[in-house]
């Protein structure tokens, strides 16, 4: 077997001599001494008896950056082409492949790894060694993999230049093209960090990524979570004993002292390159790229996060690119979130954040889920948690509360259609902003939650978009809208676009601002509201203001929506992390009804958001003039974007309007807008009167079949009382956890 040790970096010197060199340097430049010590032991506690494992396809640049990082942690470099498997044979690669053929050069490749053990050293695997399972195993063991990802065509490029004819698998018929791509499969199987490398990025500048990225992978303490109602002036050492980590945000929803959770550090940043290098990919690789940044590894590894993706966007809808981006008229786009199961965005987050939940909550206890939904989050969330694995379900359950008379008669249909053996919907003789403050105060209700805990071993969780494994996957798809443009030569990367966003929690216009932060040119961001304009009232004036407001009912009813929650992650953002302040303003709020925000803070978000409204009348005529002109049919809330973009739009970029449900969601409202003069109550009646038009895009097939299959089933009605609603959840853990 062929071993390769760690080798002392100072082994000729002897142990007297290097004391004595030491003391010398330390007396006489003690901050040179102090540097040269503090650059060894960060490097050498790096590594330590770990390699680290450089792979990737051929002309990744394995061995140049290598060598880098080996020069870098002065330790020993072992490049497996050149040190192991030239050495095993005693002939080239070249030689070895034309010898033995594609399948035995293979197998002889791994038994060579199989052979080959090392520690505290870099190590470049060949192109094709993460092809051979048994070996790889065998490497990994000791090591952390590096995934040097390079965009094929540059990969391409390179083997052009290079004069490169020849590599494992390559035979007439077969491109090199498929060869790469076919390969990616096996790299993304095996790595532990993944490592953006884009054309034109010098090798030196790859090699401190690697190492950043190594040195992130092995310190989980620097991606911690604080409350938006934390101050940092206001956080002790005792604090360090009870840090939070994404695996504890997801599974506890909210802050014990009533704030949102948010990343202490803030979030991840790209670089122009490293966005470039996801435009000609697909939507389930950017997601994956983007959430490995977003979500530790010990919290979730890169390989499990893989499965969760492919398994919540790989077969759940209906159009190939997941989130497709159509162009409207003039410079307005598209971006189509309804091809998900239950037919809104709400889909995006609510079929990947259930498995991210069953995976990182304790197996020792069981989980409640309490959601409170304006319309499309009910059916969106029932349906995620409901394809659970069936020894999840037992273990996770959901109560979903929505208000009885504030949804479209299809929402309600579909809500009640998608209840399963562990999830249940419950009307509540209310509004939706009753349900959300009530899930709110039940959360921060200690005696209550102790209860149930006590009792019943259950704790609760939340999966509204409070819960900040809501925000992750729609960051996700403002990002792919832009690089979409791109990728269609519609604008080059670096051009600014605008986007509008039917606002009514602020989740969605937060998750495309945090997409800006991470370097999407985003220029501005305008929120459509309805009637219950809070929103653009605030963003105007700084005044946000409920005193004498009663929530209006409108063709949006998703936008119905008064107290704004994710709002408060936008003003932590932008005063500076001041919880104290953010505490201030919203303790305000909840007693006196309103607050208003200071001078410079309202400039900093003006910078930022433009806001406007439309009235009920205003979309229904966006809706018929849509259609009369394009053929093509704008849901409710699209419409109440596409009107505020006409009026604030300045036509000097893009503009990308999120179109966040589909109409089908809607019939009674479409088909007024559409001018029809007797409409059948029956909501399947509705969809086949719509699906007679034959409109762009067609009926919804989720929402087709869910109400062909169920109809109007049971559900339970409680009063606006929170004696009620804690009774319902405690008779709910009764009937499915004992």
């Amino acid at each position: 077997m062929l071993h390769i040790f760690q080798y002392q970096p100072l082994r000729l010197i002897t142990q007297t001599s290097l004391s004595s060199m030491c003391l010398k340097l330390m007396l006489s430049r003690p901050v040179a001494f102090a540097q040269i010590w503090k650059s060894w032991f960060s490097s050498h506690s790096l590594l330590g008896k770990k390699n680290i494992i450089l792979m990737g396809p051929p002309g990744a640049g394995k061995t140049t950056i290598g060598r880098i990082v080996g020069q870098k942690l002065d330790c020993p470099v072992i490049d497996v082409d050149d040190d192991v498997l030239e050495t095993t044979w005693n002939m080239s690669v070249s030689e070895k492949l034309q010898d033995v053929g594609y399948e035995e050069f293979l197998e002889e490749e791994g038994k060579a790894l199989l052979k080959f053990s090392a520690s505290g050293s870099v190590i470049s695997l060949s192109g094709s060694n993460p092809m051979h399972a048994a070996g790889m195993q065998h490497i990994k063991k000791n090591g952390i993999v590096v995934y040097l990802d390079v965009p094929t065509t540059v990969v391409m490029n390179r083997l052009k230049s290079k004069g490169t004819d020849r590599i494992v698998g390559l035979s007439p018929g077969i491109s090199l093209k498929d060869i790469l791509q076919f390969r990616k499969q096996f790299y993304k199987r095996w790595f532990d960090i993944r490592v953006l490398c884009g054309g034109d990025v010098e090798a030196e500048v790859v090699a401190e990524k690697v190492l950043d990225a190594v040195k992130r992978y092995q310190d989980s303490e620097l991606e911690t979570f604080v409350s938006t109602r934390s101050s940092r002036s206001g956080r002790s050492k005792e604090d360090d004993s009870h840090k939070l980590y994404f695996s504890d945000v997801v599974t506890q929803g909210l802050a014990l002292d009533g704030g949102l959770f948010v990343p202490e550090r803030g979030l991840p940043k790209f670089t122009a390159e490293e966005w470039q290098g996801l435009i000609g990919v697909t939507y389930i690789e950017r997601a994956q790229v983007i959430l490995e940044r977003c979500i530790h590894p010990a919290d979730i590894p890169a390989s499990k996060l893989a499965e969760i993706i492919e398994t919540a966007y790989g077969e759940n809808f209906s159009c190939s690119k997941v989130a497709p981006v159509r162009h409207l008229a003039g410079n307005q786009f598209l971006l189509e979130l309804f091809h998900g199961p239950t037919a809104s965005f709400k889909d995006f987050a609510l079929q990947l954040v259930p498995h991210l939940f069953a995976y990182c909550i304790p197996r020792s206890c069981n989980y409640l889920i309490l959601v409170a939904t304006s319309g499309d989050t009910g059916s969106a969330v029932l349906d995620g948690f409901s394809r659970l694995h069936d020894n999840d379900k037992q273990r996770i359950a959901l109560v979903n509360f929505f208000p009885e008379d504030g949804v479209s008669p299809i929402q309600k249909s579909q809500m009640i259609g998608c209840q399963k053996e562990n999830a249940w919907s419950v009307g509540v003789k209310s509004d939706f902003d009753f349900c959300q403050t009530a899930i709110k105060q039940i959360f921060t209700n200690s005696d209550f939650t102790g209860f149930l805990t006590v009792e019943y071993g259950t704790a609760l969780a939340a999966a509204n978009s409070i819960n900040w494994a809501r925000l992750l996957p729609q960051i996700v798809y403002h990002a792919s809208a832009y690089l979409d443009l791109v990728h269609q030569g519609i604008i080059s990367f670096g051009s600014p676009v605008d986007i509008c966003i039917p606002t009514g929690n602020f989740g969605n216009m937060l998750a495309a601002f945090y997409a800006k932060m991470m370097g999407i040119p985003i220029r501005k961001c305008i929120c459509a509201s309805n009637e219950n304009n809070v929103l653009t009232d605030f963003i105007r004036t700084g005044v946000y203001d409920l005193r004498g407001r009663k929530l209006i009912s409108s063709f949006s009813p998703a936008v119905d929506i008064l107290k704004s929650s994710n709002l408060e992650r936008y003003l932590y953002l932008i005063a500076n992390e001041d919880g104290q302040l953010v505490t201030q303003l919203f303790n305000q709020l909840e007693n006196q009804g309103h607050f208003q925000l200071r001078k410079d803070l309202l400039g900093k978000l003006q910078q930022d958001l433009v806001a406007g409204w439309c009235s009920d009348e205003d979309c229904l005529a966006a809706i018929h003039s849509v259609y009369s002109t394009t053929g093509y049919i704008l849901d409710t809330h699209t419409a109440v974007a596409k009107v505020v973009a006409d009026r604030l739009q300045d036509r000097t970029c893009p503009i990308i309007i999120s179109s966040t449900a589909h109409y089908s969601k809607f019939a009674p409202a479409i088909l007024r807008a559409l001018r029809i003069a007797e409409i059948n109550q029956n909501p399947l009646s509705q969809l086949h009167l719509l699906s007679s038009y034959s409109a762009l895009p067609p009926i919804h097939w989720g929402l087709l079949e869910t109400l062909k299959k169920t109809g109007n089933g049971d559900h339970q009605v409680c009063a606006a009382d929170m004696s009620v609603l804690m009774s319902h959840i405690e008779t709910l853990i009764q009937n499915h956890f004992m």
